[in-house]
């Protein structure tokens, strides 16, 4: 599970993974079988089934904080596909609004953070090492 800071505090962001189904047994030569693989694919679809969507859609828009957060973090930053990133989580968190249930309000605080993460680093990449605006 993912966390955003904000002013109160680190929050949590999306829900912890349910436990997944059992591992597949193997034969002696390390393939398993087909009536195993169907088993086991019929247990995932269960499983997919029962989680409710705006946890799925939560937890999509916590990988797309975090590959933003990526992107802002190299050095130097790569600011189109940090923007890309911040962009696709802004159009899922404000797009779904409270169709997200508990989780809409931390996403959308850590889509904040993100934005204003953004303006601050664009402005300093942009500065340069001597905090100067480049010419042009």
């Amino acid at each position: 599970m993912s966390t955003i800071w904000t002013p109160g505090g680190e929050r949590p962001v999306g829900r912890p993974e349910p436990e997944g189904p059992a591992p597949l047994a193997d034969d002696p030569h390390g393939e398993p079988s087909e009536e195993e693989l169907q088993a086991h694919l019929a247990e995932l679809r269960d499983q997919l089934a029962q989680t409710p969507v705006e946890h799925i859609v939560g937890q999509l828009a916590s990988q797309l904080f975090e590959v933003a957060a990526l992107h802002l973090s190299l050095q130097p930053p790569n600011l189109a596909q940090a923007s890309l990133a911040i962009d696709a989580m802004g159009a899922l968190v404000e797009g779904l609004g409270d169709r997200l249930g508990p989780d809409a309000r931390p996403l959308t605080e850590g889509l904040s953070q993100l934005r204003l993460a953004f303006v601050q680093i664009r402005a300093a990449f942009e500065a340069g090492p001597t905090g100067d605006a480049p010419a042009g």
